[in-house]
């Protein structure tokens, strides 16, 4: 039975990869999608969720608009790594389609509480529409499958020198989604800047045909942080998150204590990891299968593209 995977995402240059990956697997049913404030507004990361929807030919999938900016403080987007739009260069047909009507918040809640179980919640943005839910309906702690997220860092930040964007975004959400009654399974910048699209990576991505043309390959190679130690090429990171679900398989992880800087002069939104702890609350991912994570994303694309131009 493939997994029954609801994505909490902010789109988003690797959301929108990540998006495609969630579709493409037969081995993920992607049963709803819900969207944030985070990369850039609220408006454009709902309008790109919906487009591409439309575009990658998975119409039936619920999408649903959330919060717009973090619980307590103003909103900070991210539109200097992923274009103003959230798509970088990409422009995608108007979507004909429309949101749910239902407040992505509720849609998070009924969709688990449906099925207790069964859900595997992944979020790749700024947490606030997971702690909004948590507020509401702390049960849907116990009740999905499974929660990973893209986000946090043992090492080094990149909105800062201590924090990563999604949990510096809204670290007050943070704090709250890590102090529930669920294990957080935390794909991290330690992670995910393994998970470069090098080179060779986009020359065999170049041979997909339209979809790589139009999308995968533009959305890959839009952003260069020449700052980032060992730079081989922009990291996909969200893409890590939902491979996770299907795959856990190519991830080395370790349990830890992971808590949240909300007060810090210089290290708020800090993921403060201790992989010591006798209460850890997370599963921490620490090496990927670099060859293996890239064979694996690789067939999944090439199985949408040649469905794209059928």
């Amino acid at each position: 039975m493939p997994y029954k995977l609801l994505l909490d995402c902010d789109p988003g240059l690797d959301d929108a990869l990540a998006l495609l990956l969630a579709h493409g697997d037969p081995n993920i049913e992607l049963v709803g999608i819900t969207t944030v404030g985070g990369n850039v507004a609220l408006q454009n990361t709902t309008r790109n969720a919906l487009q591409l929807r439309e575009y990658l030919k998975f119409p039936k999938v619920p999408v649903s608009a959330g919060a717009a900016g973090p619980l307590t403080r103003t909103f900070r987007d991210a539109a200097h790594v992923h274009g103003a739009s959230g798509l970088g260069n990409v422009v995608l047909p108007e979507a004909t389609l429309a949101v749910t009507g239902i407040h992505a918040v509720d849609a998070i809640i009924e969709l688990i509480t449906a099925t207790p179980g069964t859900i595997h919640l992944v979020a790749t943005g700024p947490l606030t529409n997971i702690a909004l839910a948590l507020e509401k309906e702390p049960a849907i702690a116990r009740w999905a499958a499974s929660f990973t997220i893209m986000g946090g860092s043992s090492t080094r930040g990149n909105a800062t020198a201590a924090a990563e964007f999604n949990i510096w975004a809204d670290p007050e959400a943070a704090r709250i989604v890590f102090d529930a009654d669920w294990r957080v399974t935390m794909i991290g910048l330690d992670l995910t800047l393994q998970a470069q699209a090098n080179s060779i990576v986009i020359d065999r991505m170049k041979k997909l045909g339209a979809l790589a043309d139009e999308l995968i390959v533009p959305l890959s190679t839009f952003y260069f942080n020449p700052n980032v130690p060992d730079w081989d090429g922009q990291a996909v990171h969200d893409v890590c998150a939902v491979a996770y679900v299907a795959r856990p398989d190519l991830f080395d992880c370790r349990l830890a204590r992971v808590d949240i800087e909300t007060t810090g002069e210089f290290t708020t939104g800090m993921t403060v990891v201790d992989f010591d702890s006798p209460s850890p609350n997370a599963l921490v991912a620490t090496k990927l299968d670099v060859s293996g994570f890239w064979a694996y994303v690789e067939t999944v694309y090439a199985r949408v593209a040649a469905e794209h131009t059928a």
